[in-house]
């Protein structure tokens, strides 16, 4: 069996998962993350709730680091936060990995402390 097929199995096996997936692709993040914590809490171990958990906040953290709208001192803490938050899923995640490091380093630039 592939992994793809696999996945799909999986997929149609828990609805709920198939509906936060769904709520990040719309933006809807926060009701996403709702969906997936308790999932998350039933079995910490599920490593498709935490590819779940990790995607969720990789795109949230998107949403705040690439939204041109918001000045730097409203996007870089939001996302930076999230980031953080898809290595307690995912802690090998070089995508959030490299982010981390470039928000890190811009506060550095503009000498400020790095929120933690």
């Amino acid at each position: 069996m592939t992994t793809l097929v696999a996945a799909a199995i999986l997929l149609a096996a828990n609805p709920k998962l198939t509906e936060a997936q769904a709520k990040v692709k719309a933006g809807k993040f926060e009701e996403a993350l709702a969906i997936l914590a308790p999932l998350h809490k039933t079995n910490v171990r599920d490593a498709g709730v935490n590819r779940a958990l990790a995607e969720a906040h990789l795109k949230y953290g998107d949403s705040f680091m690439f939204n041109e709208s918001l000045p730097p001192r409203q996007k870089y803490g939001p996302a930076l936060k999230q980031y953080r938050e898809v290595l307690s899923y995912d802690a090998k995640n070089k995508d959030a990995q490299d982010k981390i490091q470039l928000i890190e380093g811009i506060y550095k630039q503009m000498g400020k402390p790095v929120p933690q």
